[in-house]
């Protein structure tokens, strides 16, 4: 596969992938938590192949493609949190730790998205992108962890999913345009 193709694939998999997750974690009267978490596991899923997919594209080894590898781990962490059988501290530590390792894997990027001379308009919409999916993994981590301490996070792990979305869709249709 062309090169250029991978990345958009792997771009536009993983945005549709965080929105399916968002919609997961919205509070829904249609959809029963069996379906949430199927639907959580599809966006992981999906999100987990894109950003494999992104970092396969590039063909050098750069801070993006290393924060690409990350962010694939991350998906692969929470996904292995809603696969096998833990209790329910261990799944919600796993979810903890793979949203931390997104976070970390989109802020890598952001040093190759500076080191322009000049700043495109379409580089700044990348930053934006990656900034917003790194504060939405970040208070999707935090929702977990006010949960382990016995208190409701599904409000910061809403917010968090949606603002992760808006950033994957932004960096996908910058990729587009590329």
């Amino acid at each position: 596969m062309d090169h250029d193709l991978k990345a958009l694939f792997g771009s536009w998999d993983s945005a549709i992938g965080t929105i399916l997750s968002a919609i997961a974690s919205t509070p829904s009267s249609r959809l029963n938590e069996t379906m949430q978490t199927n639907l959580n596991l599809l966006g992981n899923i999906m999100q987990a192949t894109g950003s494999a997919l992104a970092a396969d594209s590039e063909k050098q080894i750069t801070l993006n493609k290393i924060g690409n590898k990350l962010q694939a781990i991350g998906n692969s962490t929470i996904i292995s949190g809603l696969l096998i059988q833990f209790n329910e501290e261990t799944k919600t530590e796993l979810n903890i730790k793979g949203n931390l390792l997104q976070s970390a894997g989109s802020g890598m990027s952001l040093p190759d998205l500076l080191d322009a001379n000049e700043i495109t308009l379409n580089e700044l919409y990348g930053i934006y992108g990656a900034l917003l999916q790194v504060i939405g993994n970040g208070l999707q981590a935090l929702s977990g962890i006010i949960e382990l301490r016995g208190n409701e996070g599904q409000n910061i792990n809403l917010a968090g999913s949606w603002i992760q979305a808006a950033g994957a869709l932004i960096q996908a249709l910058i990729q587009s345009k590329n």
